[in-house]
């Protein structure tokens, strides 16, 4: 019986079953059968690889954005634009030399903001990647020992490692819109339906982290870490925190003015 069985799945190759952890390979099912790619996951360090290509290519994707220059011209145009509004205000008020000292004030603070800007796209952005796994991580690691389970920390990273590559995907689409529309002051979020300038709560509805928070759901429940109403009270928690916290920062400026 034994040789048939092997003679059967010798001759018929679908019927050969994938055996081993999680790897490099396995990426792309995160994007079209992430439940695939939960059931491969073990408690092991396998996810390290993963989380180096994850935080590269950030790096790539924020050193691309530099690269073009729409940092640059961004700025400059901002810079002109507060500097003939300062031109304006101040023409027949205060002498020349006064004058002259508060526009290099203002193009100062406009080479202050572009190293501002290029180091957010290229230290930010990973180092946010890095962190949130780490944070949502220990969160979730903390929710599995609560609740009497036995917490499995390379599982709990592995999840939100591969989740975080639809992050990658956002963040890849901003670049384009950005590149396409000529402006930094874009994002995956509903905001882009408000009014420019304004805070808005459709800040907070990103389908991208939708998309995130679904994912880690159903690692969590593939991977048996968390009960079904375990885990959708976690991740609701979390999604709710997050967001709220978006939506803050929205309307912090308004606040504080």
């Amino acid at each position: 019986m034994g040789d048939l069985g092997m003679a059967s799945t010798a001759e018929n190759p679908s019927l050969e079953v994938e055996t081993g952890g999680i790897g490099l390979r396995h990426i792309p099912l995160m994007f079209v059968r992430p439940a695939a790619a939960f059931s491969r996951m073990e408690d092991t360090g396998a996810y390290g690889k993963a989380l180096v290509v994850l935080l590269a290519f950030a790096i790539l994707v924020g050193y691309a954005q530099v690269q073009t220059g729409l940092i640059d011209r961004v700025v400059d145009q901002q810079t002109e634009q507060q500097l003939a509004e300062l031109e304006k205000a101040q023409y027949g008020v205060v002498d020349k030399l006064e004058l002259k000292d508060a526009m290099d004030a203002v193009r100062k603070g406009g080479q202050f903001m572009k190293m501002v800007q290029r180091l957010a796209a290229v230290v930010f952005a990973p180092t946010y990647l890095l962190v949130s796994s780490l944070i949502i991580a220990s969160i979730l690691y903390a929710s599995v020992a609560l609740i009497g389970r036995k917490p499995e920390w390379h599982t709990l990273m592995s999840i939100t490692v591969y989740a975080a590559f639809v992050d990658l995907a956002a963040m890849t689409l901003r670049l384009v819109m950005m590149l396409t529309y000529r402006t930094l002051d874009l994002d995956t979020s509903l905001r882009l339906l408000a009014e420019p300038g304004k805070p808005t709560v459709l800040a907070g509805i990103d389908p991208f982290r939708i998309w995130f928070w679904v994912l880690i759901l159903m690692g969590l429940l593939i991977t048996r870490q968390l009960s079904r109403r375990a885990a959708i009270i976690a991740c609701g928690l979390m999604f709710i925190s997050s967001t709220g916290a978006i939506i803050g920062l929205q309307y912090l400026p308004a606040m504080a003015g």
